[in-house]
């Protein structure tokens, strides 16, 4: 049974002794792997997430009549912003579609007014990122630091084998699926379904302030056009950017609607703020709507959006409202780390990162 939210306090926080030499080992680690990627094709990616599957504009409305405890930060008042969304994939190399890993989705709503976090003074926007399940694959910068090497090492390499793994795991993934289970693991490595990417409901994993309470947020698709994409296959062993293509065949005809809710944290010790690898109990604290996503038929892979949006922003959860200043360990971790990886793609592809200020076509 849900409890009322526990208020933000500082306090919740604990930061590690060395956690300042674990973000830095972090930020050398992911550069490497930018580095690598950029030595092949001579475009700078992401150093994680490297690979988009359709830029998607719309519209976030933020339904009126909140409750007092959901009405907070960007949620206070009712408003409609634009938005820009980006689809993705969770791997710093660019790979091929029939390696099945987790997918992700990074919106950036824009032309939020506020006190903001330190180092997006200059902008007015709110930026949420989100993968599709519910707990992150470590439960802190230092253990994923230790898989993050590990990873590195395999960029870029052995391609053909990656694609044989990835059958693999799928074919043992799918069957635990069948026994109502699953592997967080064995997903990450390549174990992933092969299921539409616009079917798929997307999770923040680590918390967030939400004003004077705390929260994960969470995008679940609405639509029936998406809710009937749920399950759907899709054939990604003839075509490397299946994914891609099957997102702009969708929006060249019809649009999407997704409601972003929130879980408002009311324990500390089952939804902990240092932990992102445990999934806060929906029984105690369901996911909450709070605001409406919308958008219409459009191509979802342009040339202008491949240069203004994939090359010429970055996502991250430090772009924001201090409302909404992001919590724990992996979250402080992404500050720094994901400064650093945005001034590297600036840097090699010629193309400053920007905030923007308004929608564009």
């Amino acid at each position: 049974m849900s409890g009322p939210p526990v208020r933000y306090d500082p306090s919740v926080e604990v930061v590690a002794n060395d956690e300042a030499q674990t973000i830095k080992e972090l930020s050398d680690t992911l550069l490497n792997i930018s580095e690598v990627t950029f030595a092949d094709s001579r475009h700078a990616f992401r150093s994680v997430h490297a690979k988009s599957h359709g830029i998607v504009k719309g519209e976030l409305e933020v339904l009126p009549d909140l409750t007092p405890e959901l009405g907070q930060g960007l949620f206070s008042k009712p408003a409609r912003y634009p938005l820009i969304m980006r689809l993705s994939t969770i791997a710093g190399d660019v790979l091929e579609d029939s390696v099945s890993i987790p997918r992700a989705v990074a919106f950036k709503v824009i032309g939020v007014d506020g006190d903001r976090l330190p180092g997006s003074e200059a902008s007015r926007t709110q930026d949420f990122l989100m993968a599709d399940g519910p707990a992150f694959a470590a439960p802190d910068a230092k253990t994923f630091l230790g898989s993050l090497k590990l990873l590195a090492k395999m960029t870029d390499k052995a391609p053909e084998l990656k694609k044989a793994l990835s059958y693999v795991l799928r074919g043992v993934e799918g069957g635990l699926e069948t026994l109502g289970g699953e592997s967080a693991t064995l997903k990450t490595l390549g174990g992933h379904p092969k299921n539409h990417i616009l079917g798929s409901s997307f999770f923040s994993q680590t918390p967030i302030r939400y004003g004077d309470y705390m929260a994960k947020m969470a995008l679940f698709p609405v639509a029936p056009e998406l809710l009937a994409l749920k399950n759907a296959r899709v054939t990604v062993d003839k075509d490397p950017d299946a994914l891609r293509s099957a997102v702009r065949k969708f929006f060249s005809t019809r649009g999407g609607i997704w409601e972003l809710r929130a879980q408002l944290c009311t324990d500390l010790k089952t939804m902990p703020i240092e932990d992102a690898s445990v999934a806060w109990p929906e029984d105690q604290s369901p996911y909450r709507t709070v605001a409406r996503i919308t958008a219409p038929a459009q191509d979802s892979w342009s040339d202008n959006r491949i240069r203004h949006v994939d090359d010429g922003m970055s996502f991250s959860p430090w772009h924001g409202l201090a409302a909404h200043q992001p919590l724990g360990s992996v979250m402080r971790a992404r500050k720094d780390t994901y400064q650093a990886s945005s001034r590297f793609r600036g840097e090699r592809n010629g193309c400053p990162m920007h905030e923007p200020g308004a929608l564009t076509a």
